[in-house]
């Protein structure tokens, strides 16, 4: 039984994690990066592997729509007010990562902006739970380092699908990669438990809650999703490499 257990509480982990990046770029397109299919363009970004990334794709919304989409309705009973502390709280932690890849591309403003935040909503903010750093309008950038990858001219290589963990390429693959050494939960932590994996699917279940409709939205409205959401994704991208 714990055996079955563990590997039902990791399916669930993997559920979690498809579509905090779809929902995203979801959000971007309605937002500041939205444009129509006629605008779309093919070869943004080199996609050798298309055919396998288009099985991926389809299997991922089929796992999202199947298995996430009603848990996360589920989890929106949860007052609004509580999600949004939670999401305060997983944010806050992450910023000093985002301080460190500030700090790699010479941008010792937006470091201190992001340290600045990490120290008051530490403290004034209740362990980060509360967001008083941003109505004293000091306002959240945040940095990755396939970011910084990008500051440093390294292109994106060639798109990819990734099982489960959704949108990416070569370049922010290893950008993942370098920004979970950084996380300090990582190595005070360990991944195999099921608090840690509870702690990831919380984290990106909270997320998904805000707005669990824009990806189906845009899905279903695109001629053709998967091109849709790899543009999407480029100009997401660019947008925050250039920003």
């Amino acid at each position: 039984m714990q055996f079955r257990s563990v590997i039902l509480s990791r399916f669930l982990l993997a559920c979690c994690l498809v579509f905090p990046s779809a929902l995203a770029l979801a959000q971007e397109a309605e937002d500041d990066f939205f444009f129509s299919d006629d605008e779309m363009i093919d070869d943004e970004i080199a996609d050798p592997f298309e055919s396998l990334n288009r099985l991926v794709f389809a299997a991922n919304d089929r796992l999202y729509r199947i298995v996430l989409s009603p848990v996360v309705r589920t989890y929106r009973l949860v007052p609004q007010p509580v999600r949004i502390s939670i999401s305060n709280f997983y944010s806050n932690l992450t910023a000093p990562i985002s301080a460190i890849n500030a700090l790699l591309q010479l941008d010792v403003p937006n470091a201190g902006t992001e340290i600045s935040r990490f120290g008051i909503n530490s403290t004034i903010g209740l362990l980060g739970f509360f967001d008083p750093a941003t109505g004293m309008g000091i306002m959240e950038d945040r940095e990755d380092f396939g970011q910084t990858l990008g500051r440093y001219g390294l292109d994106h290589g060639f798109y990819l699908v990734l099982p489960v963990l959704g949108f990416s390429s070569f370049r922010d693959l290893g950008g993942r990669a370098g920004d979970s050494l950084l996380n300090p939960i990582n190595h005070v932590w360990d991944p195999e438990t099921d608090e840690y994996i509870g702690w990831q699917a919380l984290d990106a279940v909270n997320d998904l809650s805000f707005d669990v409709d824009a990806y189906t939205s845009l899905y279903d409205s695109a001629l053709d999703p998967y091109v849709f959401f790899r543009s999407a994704y480029v100009q997401n991208r660019a947008g925050a490499v250039n920003r």
